[in-house]
């Protein structure tokens, strides 16, 4: 990106600019191809959205396409239906067939030929064949086993070294590989498509055995084990202040991520020993996906004044371990406490063609058949709709039937897990962890925020030294509380309450007395606010006022000068000679006591009234 304006995303440009160099390049090339992203709002479809109109739509998807079908999808959106995401592709294919004839038109004026492919069909199949007479038999007989991935690969492995051996003096290292590569794919579809057979044994919309499991880690804040077959996946949920948003540097307008997930896919995982590096593309990509399942279905930030992560780990895999980090980080955040709208579950669904027009798609597809299939489709959301979507092909016969049944075979298999997951747990705990941090969120005016904040920060840092909690304060006047202290956070609160409070009369409140003089006790009702309590409003109190000694008063008076006068007898009911007046006017401050330090309450009028700082007249 060399340049960015703040309306539209680039990553369209980017996709359209590489399809028309490799167009007008000698490089061989099956295009061009066409993109765009569609959003899907107020019941329409727009095309090329702004990231305005994609903040407020349902649905945000980017489809590439060539002139004869889909090639690739991608969605986050809000629980639509398979409706509206059949429509949208519709609308994406008819915008791409006009950017495909504009490159077609930049072809023609600046295009190179494209350089020959020099290879030898006659030798593969050649090739081939030999391979099928040598190993078919036994490679039938690995595949009938219907054994789990290890036992499989080790049988497969093994033909593929005896099928080394003996055809090394002919053919090279890799063409042998190729060739039991494209002898085993054939061998793999053709049991599905003609017998119906799949490499584990199951049917076409069978489901691998599940489990669910919640609280797997008694000391996290939330956790969600899910088990798929030979994929296990396990999420952890972590709650904290909003202070821990993600910080972001994009060409984009969104500064802040509130809601991250890690996907981590360790060596161990597929029984490798190797090191492990930083996320690749792979990581990167699966836990953005996933990522887009949950945050439709997360509370707002005024609801839940959380930043919310959460670490899917990869503890066995055989396909599909990016639905299952779907399936486990919602068992998770249910988990956790967070009030989710609805539970969430993925599923990977895949297809295999032949020549002859036949298909068969598959519901949640394994390994094998991902790396032999042409499709790979995941699809994750609610029982209400979907939520992201994510379809790579591998061929350029997709058609508008075989999509709708995928997606309709999809909800069916996204419902049973939904299901399943239920039976561990069905809706998020009312009580968080208790080792969460707890949060409150408040509001205070916005000519407020200078006096939380203080000179150069001073009063919001006191707070938290002295309470150790966190304090995050949004430009309109959103104050955010954590800590995992109740006591703490509520003394915290009461701190910015007294900054920020506005008092009025008929108001009670507790305060310390801090003062005391011969007319009558300063209390302090709030940080660095006074109200004076008069001698014969004491009411029914016992012995002399001491300064440190809390009480409760009401507000009786404030005058034109913000001065408080309070009462005890009104709380009691015995203030019939001194009723609860509005703000009046009282003289000003005399020249003598300007610049003094005194409480907000006054004196009554007359030289009696000044006093010094020990109570005393002066």
């Amino acid at each position: 990106v060399l340049s960015a304006d703040p309306e539209h995303p680039p990553e369209i440009l980017g996709m359209i600019g590489a399809s028309a160099a490799l167009s007008i390049s000698k490089i061989p090339f099956e295009g061009p191809v066409g993109s765009c992203r569609v959003a899907y709002l107020d019941g329409g479809y727009i095309v090329h959205p702004t990231y305005e109109q994609i903040n407020e739509s349902q649905l945000n998807m980017v489809i590439s396409s060539n002139e004869e079908a889909i090639i690739m999808v991608e969605a986050g959106s809000n629980e639509v239906s398979e409706e509206v995401i059949l429509e949208g592709i519709k609308q994406a294919r008819l915008a791409n067939l006009e950017t495909i004839a504009l490159i077609k038109e930049i072809q023609s004026v600046a295009g190179q030929p494209k350089l020959a492919i020099n290879s030898d069909p006659d030798e593969m199949t050649e090739l081939e064949s030999q391979i099928k007479s040598l190993v078919l038999d036994n490679m039938q007989d690995v595949l009938n086993l219907n054994s789990f991935k290890a036992e499989r690969d080790e049988g497969l492995d093994r033909l593929e070294e005896e099928t080394l051996e003996k055809l090394s003096d002919d053919y090279s290292e890799q063409k042998i590989s190729e060739g039991f590569k494209n002898v085993l794919k054939s061998e793999v579809r053709s049991r599905i498509l003609n017998l119906g057979i799949r490499p584990d044994g199951r049917s076409k919309e069978e489901i691998r055995p599940i489990s669910c499991e919640v609280g797997t880690l008694p000391r996290t804040h939330g956790s969600g084990l899910f088990t798929r077959g030979q994929t296990q996946v396990l999420s952890v949920a972590t709650v904290g202040s909003l202070t821990m948003k993600q910080t972001l540097d994009t060409v984009g307008p969104d500064t802040t991520k509130r809601y991250m997930h890690h996907y981590n896919f360790p060596p161990y995982s597929v029984g490798e020993a190797r090191r492990v590096g930083s996320p690749g593309r792979r990581e990167i990509g699966h836990g953005a996906l996933a990522e887009r399942a949950i945050l439709a279905v997360l509370p707002d930030e005024s609801e839940f004044p959380y930043a919310i992560r959460v670490v899917s780990e990869c503890l066995g895999s055989n396909g599909s371990t990016s639905m299952g980090s779907v399936c486990g980080s919602s068992m998770a955040l249910m988990d956790a406490g967070v009030p989710m709208k609805a539970p969430v579950a993925g599923i990977a669904m895949g297809l295999v063609t032949n020549s002859d027009g036949g298909y068969a798609i598959l519901s949640d597809i394994q390994g094998i058949e991902d790396f032999l299939g042409d499709m790979d489709f995941k699809v994750a959301g609610t029982a209400q709709g979907i939520n992201a979507l994510q379809m790579d092909i591998k061929f350029t016969g997709l058609t508008t039937d075989m999509l709708e049944e995928a997606l309709g075979q999809a909800k069916r298999g996204r419902i049973y897990i939904l299901d399943k997951m239920s039976e561990a747990i069905s809706a998020p705990k009312e009580q968080m962890s208790p080792y969460a941090p707890k949060m409150v969120r408040i509001q205070i005016p916005v000519e407020k925020i200078g006096a939380v904040i203080g000179p150069g920060g001073r009063m919001i840092r006191s707070i938290i030294e002295e309470t150790g909690a966190s304090i995050d304060v949004s430009d309109d006047g959103g104050v955010t509380i954590g800590s995992s202290d109740q006591a703490m956070l509520d003394l915290a609160r009461s701190k910015i309450d007294g900054l920020t409070r506005e008092l009025v009369v008929g108001d009670i409140l507790t305060g310390k007395i801090a003062r005391v003089t011969n007319f009558g006790a300063f209390v302090e009702l709030l940080p660095g606010k006074d109200g004076l309590l008069r001698s014969e409003e004491v009411g029914d109190m016992e012995g002399e006022p001491q300064i440190g000694q809390e009480i409760t008063v009401m507000v009786k008076e404030i005058d034109s000068m913000g001065r408080v006068n309070l009462s005890r007898k009104a709380l009691f009911g015995d203030d019939g000679d001194s009723p609860i007046t509005q703000p009046t006017s009282r003289p000003p401050i005399s020249d003598r006591d300007r610049g003094r330090p005194r409480p907000t309450g006054g004196p009554p009028q007359g030289g009696r009234g000044r006093f010094n700082d020990r109570g005393r007249r002066p």
